[in-house]
């Protein structure tokens, strides 16, 4: 059982949560080169010390916010996907859940577009993966092992769902608001449809 934890150690959670709420508001709505952290600090009436306190730079603050939005969006797809009645549904359930994430004003902007901008591509290609490759790797593997897919390069088929789901992410954050459901539904028949080719016959 761990120690109930003091009142300061409370107050720091509470503002490095504001910090990351404000600062996600704020890369979503104005970007990351547009965001200062004296504008975060301003949000939420404290000091840029104060932000410096938990975050030891702008990138450092972004990255913690886009851990937060992968975080959230692995564990919606991974519900999609577990609460589905079985393992076909439950891919595609994850695969909604996942283009749901997409068209998501907030998750869209920071993860698709200001991601590589603040990280630089390899590193923000690396926490891509971090979030997404064992995920996609456990929902293919338990198609194969439940005979629902031909046997496949697990790998290779893991590493071609996830490039075509990027592919799908960013042109779905990029598109005009107008023109998302349709593309979203687009996407999602093209891609179900493409595992599908996969199926056990």
């Amino acid at each position: 059982m761990s120690a109930p934890r003091s009142r300061r150690e409370q107050y720091s959670d509470a503002t490095r949560a504001a910090i990351l709420d404000a600062a996600t508001h704020r890369f979503a709505t104005n970007g990351f080169a547009a965001t200062g952290l004296e504008d975060i600090a301003a949000d939420i009436n404290a000091t840029r010390g104060a932000v410096y306190h938990h975050f030891a730079s702008k990138k450092a603050l972004f990255e913690a916010v886009l851990t937060e939005q992968e975080i959230a969006a692995i564990t919606r797809t991974r519900t999609a996907h577990q609460s589905a009645p079985g393992p076909w549904q439950g891919a595609l359930a994850a695969l909604e859940a996942f283009l749901d994430q997409c068209v998501d004003p907030v998750y869209s902007r920071i993860v698709w577009l200001e991601g590589p901008i603040a990280l630089g591509w390899a590193a923000w290609q690396e926490a891509e993966q971090k979030y997404a490759l064992a995920h996609i790797g456990d929902i293919l593997g338990e198609l194969v092992a439940e005979g629902l897919l031909d046997p496949i390069p697990l790998e290779t088929a893991t590493q071609i769902t996830f490039t075509v789901l990027g592919t799908a992410g960013l042109a779905l954050a990029q598109a005009p608001p107008d023109e998302q459901p349709r593309l979203r539904a687009e996407y999602a028949d093209v891609i179900a449809r493409m595992i599908g080719g996969l199926r056990s016959t």
